[in-house]
């Protein structure tokens, strides 16, 4: 038998919460204190037992129930400024799917994003920082990290993530989440890894009937084959492989040139592998006429001038994917030639807030989804923006399996030959001496012994 009976169980409830609210301190409470009561009434059912002829009867009824209910208050809204250099411009619209996706599982924290060109960025965000305007959170790749580090303006995220009890270190690359830590703290989360490969035109090497580049090339082998499809005088060239600080430190360590010695005490930049390195780089221009100048190119970048047709390959990275993704020709990868040993670049980008920030708490749970979230990691993979640094076999397999190109397995086979740029604290410097210096020898006022031998001073006066 099931009957309905109404139980109204308001005074004593009601009774007790007010007691409660009469005896507060007045004082306004902390995170996860009760911030908002609610008088909710809803049916339940219950069992009943009643004696019915001497017999104890169980029955089912349902009973409207009144309780007082305690929540705490809707968060205050905040907003948080973001502020990157790998997004834009040909990845914005996976960065507004992440930050939606963000939002949504994150109410009341608003992300607004700041963008730069990364040959600006790194001088624009010091600007910011001094002049009071930094963002909450910002991206900063490896070989800026230990600059911005060393100045102090990036918060230690380790009592951040002890306080977060879903935050899990071992989603990472081991290797990746150290690259980011400094004197024992940890300033920053790896985002994501990159690296460089060699793009080839391979309509352009079928109509000259060249083979296609092997992941053992060699840099003269690179020259042989851009030989054979180089036309300057139709503005068309077969190799493009920029001089500078990047380009050069690789090369150089092709070369079995270091920069500096093994405990960074010395510099050893003019050396004679070094100095034969940088004639190389200048040789494909100059003597093997490959490799379009700064003239010919005419304020082109070696991205415009591949997808236009007028290089045959292009060493660059990855990120390039998605760029060359509708080029109206059929391209590959491979691994990018070497010298007396192969050598590629190793980049990688982390995420960092800043130590004044005033968004604390959502500038980590943004730096925290943006590193570890399955949905960022799905959102790179399928739109082929760099590789997120998570220790995931199921992400390797997703961005195998999409083309182009075809041989994305080269990304993987030039990790085995990945060197991290030199890194010091002031970085920015040392980039931007040597690369006017190499200007310099590019313009033929210089030659590569008398730059080397300039950058070397140079170099020591930035050492502490």
């Amino acid at each position: 038998m099931k009957q309905k009976n109404i139980f109204m169980v308001i005074g004593l409830i009601l009774a007790t919460a007010l007691l409660a609210v009469g005896c507060s301190s007045g004082e306004a409470p902390s995170p996860g204190e009760v911030e908002v009561t609610r008088i909710v009434t809803k049916t339940e059912e219950v069992e009943v037992t009643r004696i019915v002829e001497g017999e104890a009867v169980a029955e089912i009824q349902e009973v409207e129930v009144t309780r007082i209910v305690e929540e705490e208050a809707a968060p205050e809204p905040v907003t948080i400024t973001y502020f990157t250099f790998s997004a834009a411009p040909d990845h914005m619209s996976e960065l507004d799917q992440m930050i939606a996706t963000f939002e949504a599982q994150n109410p009341g924290i608003t992300v607004e994003v700041e963008t730069a060109p990364f040959d600006e960025y790194f001088t624009k965000l010091q600007a910011l920082i001094a002049g009071g305007e930094a963002p909450d959170v910002f991206e900063l790749n490896y070989e800026n990290f230990v600059s911005f580090a060393a100045k102090g303006v990036l918060a230690d995220l380790t009592p951040m993530a002890e306080e977060d009890g879903a935050y899990n270190s071992d989603l990472f690359y081991p290797r990746s989440l150290e690259a980011f830590a400094y004197n024992g703290r940890q300033l920053a989360l790896p985002a994501t890894f990159s690296t460089v490969v060699l793009f080839y035109n391979k309509d352009m090497f079928d109509a000259a009937g060249v083979d296609y580049p092997a992941n053992d090339w060699t840099w003269d082998d690179a020259v042989a084959a851009a030989a054979q499809m180089t036309d300057a005088d139709a503005g068309v060239w077969g190799l493009y492989s920029g001089i500078q600080f990047w380009e050069f430190y690789k090369k150089a360590a092709q070369n079995g040139c270091e920069f500096f010695n093994e405990d960074m005490t010395a510099v050893t930049i003019d050396s004679p592998a070094c100095v034969e390195t940088l004639q190389t780089m200048i040789d494909f221009i100059e003597v093997d006429g490959v490799m379009p100048s700064d003239t010919d190119m005419a304020g082109l970048s070696d991205g415009d001038m591949f997808t236009s047709q007028q290089i045959a390959m292009d060493v660059t990275g990855i990120w390039m994917f998605s760029a060359y993704a509708d080029a109206p020709f059929a391209w590959d990868i491979a691994v990018e030639p070497g010298m007396d040993t192969q050598a590629t670049h190793f980049f990688s980008n982390g995420v960092s807030v800043f130590a004044a920030t005033e968004q604390r708490d959502a500038a980590w749970k943004w730096a925290k989804f943006f590193t570890t979230s399955p949905d960022m990691a799905t959102i790179r993979i399928e739109s082929g923006w760099e590789l997120p640094t998570l220790n995931n076999p199921e992400y390797v397999e997703g961005y195998l399996a999409q083309t182009p190109p075809d041989n994305r397995q080269a990304v993987f086979d030039s990790l085995n030959y990945a060197i991290v740029p030199p890194v010091i604290e002031r970085q920015n410097e040392m980039q931007d001496a040597v690369n006017q210096l190499l200007d310099q020898v590019k313009l033929g006022e210089l030659t590569p012994e008398e730059a080397l031998a300039e950058a070397k001073v140079q170099m020591e006066e930035l050492l502490p």
